[in-house]
């Protein structure tokens, strides 16, 4: 098992068009990849599912990977996150957050 932690900066949390890009990017994959936040748990494969997290700006989203590509997909899947989701490249600190 793979699992990184990725803190949502985008001002307006995972909305449709991150979770969509998100969950494609996770069915490349055979592993099985969950997210966890607030206390859920989602499939990363389903928009619908990782919609239902709530995820706003500041959650921390706990990625588990298991399977036979675990290591790759884990290894893309957080570079995605850190790249795709937000391609501002804008990193925010706690004070921003809070905010």
């Amino acid at each position: 098992m793979k699992e990184f932690t990725y803190t949502v900066v985008d001002k307006d949390g995972m909305h449709a068009r991150p979770a969509g890009r998100l969950a494609m990017c996770a069915k490349q994959y055979a592993s099985n990849i969950s997210v966890k936040a607030n206390g859920k748990m989602a499939d990363a494969k389903r928009l619908v599912s990782l919609m239902m997290l709530g995820a706003v700006l500041g959650t921390t989203l706990t990625f588990c990977i298991t399977g036979e590509d675990e290591e790759k997909a884990a290894r893309e899947i957080e570079a995605f996150c850190r790249t795709q989701w937000n391609p501002t490249g804008v990193v925010l600190n706690d004070e921003t957050i809070e905010n």
